[in-house]
């Protein structure tokens, strides 16, 4: 019994703490028992959900709570001298110091091996990576996590932009500190959001913390809407088509013709969508029930009609992120600026390093000059320029935001190069009349066939097999072959279609039946319940699958 209850409470590697496990609902559960004795003292309850989620993470991560610690603890510091500091050069500097210790932790975890591999191209040194902070903490602790070699810390990149993001709303004066290191710790930390996002700004959550908990019967019955809809979303859609083709089709594209692969496509634009948004619909549903509101992570993003359209309702709250905090303190769409300049050097430096090639660093640095010298020559051209190498810039950051290759480049890249296509296309487009139904179907088919194809390099296992699959389904589609890939395939075919069609049903349908399980009585909505745990038992796959952006 006692090895039971170290081993519940022990980080295990095999067993991160997932909401797709039944160990996770257990623990949510006696979470819930405790929550609901001390809810009502705010000061207290915030105090509990932070090592709640400390813990949490722990679970997750193991060492790497320690990361997570640090990253609260030196902004919390810092978010109060910045708002202390009077002097604007004041100001900068601490605003400066948080950019720097949160991007320390990104690059040095998600980019050591990265710039170890360069270094050692570079120089024919083998430079070994280890991870210092796992050995200070064992040297100091005694304990023995492993330092040997870097692990890429669950949510990572989720974290450090939401505390980037404080610190950068108390210098421009949308918020004060917060004056408790435990309820900035909560912020930091909540457990449900913490991992896989969404990215919560302070300005919306942190009042929630000094907010009385209410959950009225219809905000449960919608947190049980979500939560049972974001379950569906992952192990019926995403789990199942990713088993049982996806994950096939892309581990060896060589083997399967061409329309295997361009099903294997769409499916896995089908994937990262139910697996990445019902990570977010249990997120919801489960901050709900403990009296918070997470933001809108996902909006039918194959609904959009552009590109434009899709990144408005794809990963919302990175997508604002990036513009608020990346694309518009460059000029967003009115000009270029001096920060433009140096993310332009970054993102050259970058690329540079991937190719490992001198030569790449010396032709990059030329044509920005020879784009900068014309732009000075022909106004009108350089004014739209710097507003599309903004686009661009912000589209690149957000591709190697997801990890260092090539792929991320072309993927990132694809995006950008798409979206400046479109502002010029929607000027002439002869189908901008979406009034029509066949223009406007047009434009969604369009639309998801472009970024599903963008999507060769975001899930492709390597360059090679990304270039690969698109010559299988350019050279050898092997039409003749469809009726037997149909019947083979049959099962996460037509859950494909089922996701598709339930993904373009109108708003108005969807909340139909949402308010319908809202508005029906509670052994109703308990029977649902199980009904929905029975289905997805039968159909669980053996291994269950880790979140998609886990990776990131």
């Amino acid at each position: 019994m006692t090895e039971r209850i170290l081993q519940a409470l022990t980080y295990d590697p095999e067993r991160p703490l997932l909401f797709t496990q039944l160990y996770f609902w257990v623990f949510f559960a006696l979470v819930l028992t405790v929550y609901s004795i001390i809810y009502k003292n705010r000061g207290l309850r915030n105090a509990y959900l932070f090592f709640v989620s400390l813990f949490f993470y722990y679970k997750t991560s193991g060492f790497y709570f320690v990361i997570l610690i640090i990253s609260t603890l030196a902004d919390y510091i810092i978010g109060k001298q910045i708002f202390r500091t009077r002097a604007k050069a004041g100001k900068q500097l601490w605003l400066a110091s948080s950019i720097l210790v949160n991007l320390f932790l990104l690059v040095y975890f998600k980019y050591a091996y990265f710039f170890a591999g360069f270094f050692t191209q570079v120089t024919g040194i083998e430079l070994e990576v280890h991870n210092y902070f796992s050995w200070a903490v064992n040297e100091g602790l005694g304990t023995d996590f492993v330092w040997e070699r870097i692990l890429l810390p669950v949510g990572i990149s989720f974290f450090t932009f939401q505390t980037i993001s404080y610190s950068v709303d108390i210098y421009r004066g949308h918020i004060k500190p917060v004056n408790n290191i435990l309820d900035f710790g909560f912020y930091v930390s909540f457990f449900p959001q913490l991992v896989a996002g969404p990215i919560v700004r302070a300005a919306d959550f942190i009042p929630q913390l000094y907010q009385e908990y209410k959950l009225s019967r219809e905000q449960f019955g919608i947190a049980l809407f979500w939560i049972i809809n974001g379950l569906l979303k992952k192990l019926f859609l995403a789990d199942f088509i990713a088993v049982n083709f996806v994950d096939r089709v892309f581990a060896a594209p060589g083997s399967f013709s061409g329309f295997e692969n361009l099903m294997a496509l769409f499916g896995y634009s089908l994937q990262v969508y139910a697996d990445f948004s019902g990570y977010t619909d249990i997120a919801i549903g489960i901050a709900l029930l403990l009296g918070f509101q997470l933001p809108l992570n996902f909006n039918s993003p194959y609904k959009a009609n552009s590109v434009a359209e899709f990144w408005r309702r794809w990963h919302i709250s990175l997508s604002t992120w990036l513009r608020d905090y990346l694309y518009i303190p460059m000029g967003g769409n009115r000009s270029g600026s001096l920060f433009s300049y140096i993310l332009i050097g970054v993102v050259i430096l970058f690329v540079s390093l991937l190719a490992a090639s001198w030569g790449v660093f010396i032709l990059l640095i030329c044509t920005a000059a020879a784009l900068y010298i014309l732009g000075r020559l022909i106004p009108r051209f350089g004014a739209w320029g710097s507003t599309n190498v903004n686009l661009m810039l912000t589209m690149l950051i957000g591709g190697l935001w997801h990890g260092s290759s090539w792929n991320f480049v072309v993927w990132g890249g694809l995006n950008g190069l798409g979206l400046v296509v479109y502002k010029l296309w929607k000027k002439i487009s002869p189908w901008q009349d979406k009034s029509k139904w066949y223009f406007h179907a047009w434009s969604v088919l369009l639309t998801l066939t472009f970024i599903t194809f963008t999507r060769t390099w975001f899930r492709g296992e390597s360059w090679e097999s990304s270039i690969l699959m698109l010559d299988r389904i350019f050279n050898s589609f092997q039409a003749e072959l469809i009726p037997q890939v149909l019947m083979g395939f049959k099962w996460p075919l037509l859950v494909m279609l089922i996701g598709y069609i339930i993904h373009w049903l109108p708003a108005s349908t969807k909340k139909g039946y949402q308010q319908a399980f809202v508005a029906s009585p509670l052994p109703l909505k308990v029977a649902a319940s199980l009904m929905t745990v029975f289905f997805i038992y039968q159909i669980l796959s053996a291994d269950l699958q880790p979140f998609i952006y886990f990776a990131f």
